[in-house]
């Protein structure tokens, strides 16, 4: 009877292991599909963030060049 004791433990903690490890897999997936969800956001908006840049550095190319500040009598 013990021997049979000891394999229905064994057993029960072999059924308790692959529960555990199919929630792990399925946690897994999970984690695995939000970063690539999670990456292929953050590439959109690298993506803005550069054309952003671009067109602000546009606008500051098109931007006046910066007269010579006046000369104290001019502000008098």
């Amino acid at each position: 009877m013990a021997s049979s004791d000891l394999i229905d433990q064994i057993a029960e903690r072999v059924e308790h292991l692959l529960l555990r490890h199919e929630e792990l897999q399925r946690t897994n997936a999970l984690l695995a599909q939000q970063v690539q969800s999670l990456s292929h956001e953050r590439d959109q908006l690298k993506s803005r963030l550069s054309a952003a840049r671009a067109r602000v550095d546009a606008l500051i190319e098109r931007l006046p060049t910066a007269t010579a500040p006046a000369s104290p009598e001019a502000t008098e």
